[in-house]
């Protein structure tokens, strides 16, 4: 289906969305260089979308009034409906239609229209599904009521709606119709969503967050006040040590789906993607697990390493896992 928005102000969006993409998502930017034309436009459009989400809340948690950022997450649900307007096959199941969904409550919209209408043009050219949207929106709602997290269980969940749906949205645009591939691309999200969080504890802690599970912070004889001290000593390096395989297990499933990827240039890119947030793992490992002190990233000359490797020997980069991968579980007898 063709969008119906003015081509001039889709233009306008992309070229919008491509300097909000260069801007925040540097490691994104860079592997995009892989796709070409239309996916690379769509890609960027996607991130804007989800970048403008995320910069909303980070806004209420520097003193928006709740009540504001409510308002305007349940705004950005009903855009997310009037898209799907002349598409109800897509909607999200479960919903209302998207007709029945579109309300007039007012509430200040975060998008550029140009944005938007880049954002509309990708969806119909690729039939993305609605229902990633809509569970983006609910990840951003948790960090309105949640600042911690007890269980894994709830820190996946988090992870899956606010990184893990990413990849959804992206399985369409990167030439891929195998619904074989979800599962696995929802993986690589949640993979790098778990890097993020264990590269940034400091930063969260700044934030008023603790998204380490608080019941394997404990089964590793760790307090919040040893995550303010900034202390690495055995218990944090073990703890740290086993988040880094947990996050490797989701990286080595979500290697698992790439073949089923179609879009020429799109493997490539993913296992690039994949590549470049698993390395931070390594540089975490290289400095001890030490995320306090400074926070871990990859330079661009190991970027461009991989990069290289990506193109040469793909199968190298977030390779295939052989077998089934499972992920690690709490040390028996350590749950309390």
């Amino acid at each position: 289906m063709k969008s119906h928005e003015d081509p001039q102000l889709v233009a306008q969006g992309y070229r919008l969305a491509q300097r909000v993409t260069r801007e925040h998502a540097k490691s994104f930017y860079f592997a995009s260089y892989l796709l070409f034309g239309a996916r690379r436009k769509a890609a960027f459009a996607l991130y804007a979308f989800c970048r403008r989400l995320d910069d909303m809340v980070d806004e209420g948690s520097q003193g928006a009034a709740p009540v504001d950022l409510k308002a305007r997450l349940a705004r950005a649900r009903q855009m997310v409906a009037e898209v799907y307007l002349p598409m109800p096959e897509l909607a999200a199941p479960g919903l209302d239609s998207p007709a029945e969904r579109l309300m007039s409550a007012e509430a200040q919209s975060p998008w550029d229209a140009g944005e938007f209408a880049a954002l509309k043009h990708a969806v119909y050219h690729y039939r993305i599904p609605e229902q990633p949207f809509q569970d983006l929106i609910s990840g951003m709602e948790m960090d309105l009521t949640k600042d911690r997290y007890a269980t894994y269980a709830e820190l996946d969940l988090y992870c899956y709606r606010v990184a893990g749906v990413v990849g959804l949205m992206l399985t369409p645009v990167l030439g891929c119709s195998d619904p074989r591939a979800v599962s696995h691309a929802a993986d690589l999200g949640r993979a790098m969503q778990l890097t993020n969080i264990l590269r940034d504890v400091r930063e969260d802690l700044e934030r008023g967050r603790v998204y380490l599970p608080a019941e394997e912070l404990r089964a590793f004889g760790l307090s919040e006040d040893d995550l303010r001290r900034g202390q690495v000593d055995n218990r944090w390096r073990d703890f740290m040590r086993f988040q880094i395989s947990r996050a490797r297990a989701l990286y080595a499933r979500a290697g698992a789906g790439v073949d089923y990827i179609e879009g020429f240039g799109s493997r490539r890119m993913v296992r690039l993607m994949g590549g470049i947030y698993g390395d931070i793992l390594r540089v975490i490992e290289a400095r001890d697990c030490d995320v306090f002190s400074e926070r871990a990233w990859v330079p661009g000359r190991r970027k461009l390493a991989l990069a290289a490797a990506a193109m040469a020997r793909p199968s190298a980069v977030l390779p295939a896992p052989v077998g089934e991968v499972n992920l690690p579980l709490l040390p028996t007898g350590t749950r309390g």
